[in-house]
């Protein structure tokens, strides 16, 4: 079992609010740099005339990076859309990888047209991880085309408009599943999210954003102490996930219901008409 480490921050912000991006190419340990050059590799043999670019997002880029836990999370804009291009190796590379380099824990790739990234009238989650949370690895960076971001509401919206989709979906996945593998994955999935809605629920009255699951908990929990508990019990299943359905479905019916009746206040105030993806600044 992975010990819950007290690591990660929350972003800085400069004197107009905006977060700074503090990932860089140096601070990525050198365990992982051949590991990364690799699915480079393997990223533009499959899509040779496809990639404009290539971004690390993540622990890595910002020297967080823990071998047997750290993934190794790329972001790759191409110049047709994801749904064009033939994606059917991703799954061979990541085994490859991690054959290849056993403390890697694993690899996710998410794929946009160039074209979407940088059509920036609403918020998106895949322009605001390049600009402020990502280092170029290939190709023309594109981080100076995309607009600052604050930790407003329409970031916090992101994150807490879809909490509902994503616990039916993961109560949907996880009912009757016996394939432990699956379940884990499940798990850590929803875990993740959940600790995350739980900081968007109070990111405007701290003025400030992480992608780190425990800073992320500290100041959910700073704002909701009766639920520390449970939403350390989430913390914990993101870490350490559990394969045991059992277990993991009366947490989401019970804390998940919670979370979900206090994601629909915070929309009810915030964004009543439930648009999925506000303007920026607004």
């Amino acid at each position: 079992m992975t010990d819950i480490k007290e690591i990660g921050h929350v972003y800085r912000v400069n004197e107009e609010g905006h977060l700074i991006n503090e990932s860089e190419l140096a601070k990525i340990d050198h365990t992982f740099r051949s590991a990364i050059d690799t699915v480079l590799d393997i990223c533009l043999q499959a899509l040779p005339n496809d990639i404009h670019s290539i971004y690390v997002r993540g622990s890595l880029p910002r020297g967080l990076g823990i071998a047997g836990v750290s993934d190794i999370d790329l972001i790759v804009l191409t110049y047709s859309q994801p749904e064009e291009l033939p994606l059917d190796w991703e799954r061979g590379a990541e085994a490859r990888v991690k054959e290849a380099y056993p403390f890697v824990n694993g690899i996710e790739i998410v794929f946009s047209s160039l074209d979407n990234l940088l059509d920036t009238r609403r918020f998106g989650i895949i322009p605001f991880m390049v600009k402020t949370y990502s280092v170029c690895v290939y190709g023309e960076n594109v981080q100076q085309q995309l607009p600052p971001y604050q930790a407003d509401r329409a970031l916090a919206n992101d994150h807490i408009i879809h909490i509902r989709s994503q616990l039916h979906q993961a109560a949907s996945d996880l009912t009757d599943n016996e394939d432990e593998a699956e379940v884990e994955d499940c798990c850590e999935w929803i875990m993740k999210m959940m600790v995350r809605c739980g900081l968007a629920l109070v990111m405007m009255h701290e003025h400030t954003y992480t992608r780190d699951l425990y800073p992320a908990y500290t100041l959910f929990a700073k704002h909701y102490p009766k639920k520390e508990p449970e939403m350390k019990t989430a913390l914990v299943y993101a870490i350490n996930p559990s394969c045991q359905p059992e277990l993991l479905l009366p947490f989401l019916e019970r804390f998940g219901a919670w979370l979900l009746a206090e994601a629909e206040n915070w929309l009810n105030v915030h964004n009543p008409e439930r648009v999925v993806h506000l303007e920026q600044n607004c």
